[in-house]
């Protein structure tokens, strides 16, 4: 039986017909990848396996190197992550100098998420330590609150707030910190000088949109926190005799405690001076913003609901810092200094 069956089969293949393929191929993927190759090992480069963990400082300066070197958004976000929650448990190798100079210039950084991890790293620096640098912290905030991107712009507001809480009375005496940001507040609002109509602003007419709104919002409120912080500085100090005789015969313990003399230092215009009290700022104040603020601040009530209520407010904190100031009409001390 077996061997009938098998001569049967081998007939029946003398009779079938065989198939013949013809035509083309079927074309490949543009994504085929030809794995008929053979190998004997597969050798990965520039592998460092170690069985212990490299030590914090170094994966903090890594991760400071990442966030400040990628070109991926997500890596530097990443990066500032680690090194934010590293400085809030305490652990800062490279010191609050370098963490500020490596990390300043990401306040105009193009993403969104990497300035707001920036942010919150920001806050969780000692404010003691922040304070000897905020002529650098203010002179990157103001380049972010001209920055044409209107998000940038804002962020760099939070950035200004954040030095506010921290180092307000550093940052308004400190060399152009108090006319040059004054100066990118005008420039962010449209308070402008023409030499048409003597007067421009960015609105042109009409109710501004919610976003804009919201915008110039928050910008009159930290324009009058500035102010207040400028102007105001010094009321706590001459309520309290101890702090005044402190302040007029013990040598002061603050760093550079007479770099407003400037004495070796490269000389300096009106706009990158060192305004160290507030007799002083109301001084500048008053020849140089008086007008062009009156006139924001009117134009800016016009518009009335949140914008309007926050002119007022405005309005109110410039009352308050100018009240008891009188222009006098004596030779200032500064453009003697200048003539000489």
């Amino acid at each position: 039986m077996g061997s009938s069956s098998k001569k049967k089969k081998e007939k029946a293949k003398d009779f079938q017909k065989p198939k013949f393929k013809v035509g083309k191929a079927k074309a490949k993927p543009s994504n085929f990848t030809d794995t008929s190759f053979k190998a004997k090992a597969i050798v990965m480069g520039q592998q460092n396996l170690t069985i212990e963990a490299p030590e914090t400082s170094t994966q903090f300066r890594h991760s400071l190197s990442l966030a400040t070197n990628s070109r991926s958004e997500k890596q530097r976000k990443e990066a500032l992550a680690y090194l934010t929650t590293q400085v809030a448990s305490g652990n800062n190798p490279v010191g609050t100098a370098t963490l500020l100079a490596k990390l300043l210039p990401l306040i105009s950084d193009l993403s969104g998420p990497v300035r707001t991890q920036l942010l919150k790293l920001f806050r969780e620096l000692p404010g003691d330590e922040v304070r000897n640098h905020a002529e650098k912290c203010i002179m990157y905030v103001r380049a972010g609150m001209t920055h044409l991107s209107v998000d940038i712009s804002n962020d760099a507001l939070s950035a200004l707030e954040w030095l506010l809480d921290v180092a307000e009375d550093e940052m308004v005496s400190c060399p152009g910190g108090w006319v040059k940001t004054l100066n990118s507040f005008c420039a962010l609002m449209g308070w402008t000088v023409s030499a048409t109509n003597g007067w421009s602003a960015a609105p042109k007419g009409g109710s501004l949109k919610s976003k804009d709104a919201q915008s110039r919002v928050r910008q009159l409120a930290l324009l009058a926190r500035f102010l207040e912080a400028g102007l105001e500085a010094e009321a706590a100090a001459h309520l309290d005799p101890n702090a005044r005789w402190d302040s007029m015969y013990r040598v002061p313990r603050a760093p550079q405690p007479f770099a407003h003399l400037n004495l070796f230092g490269s000389r300096r215009d009106e706009e990158a001076e060192m305004y160290t009290d507030s007799e002083s700022r109301q001084r500048v104040f008053d020849r140089r913003f008086s007008i062009l603020f009156s006139r924001g601040v009117d134009n800016a009530k016009k518009e009335g609901g949140a914008v309007g209520r926050s002119a007022s407010t405005l309005e109110q904190s410039l009352k308050d810092g100018m009240a008891g100031f009188e222009p006098s009409s004596a030779v200032d001390p500064q453009d003697l200094l200048d003539l000489w």
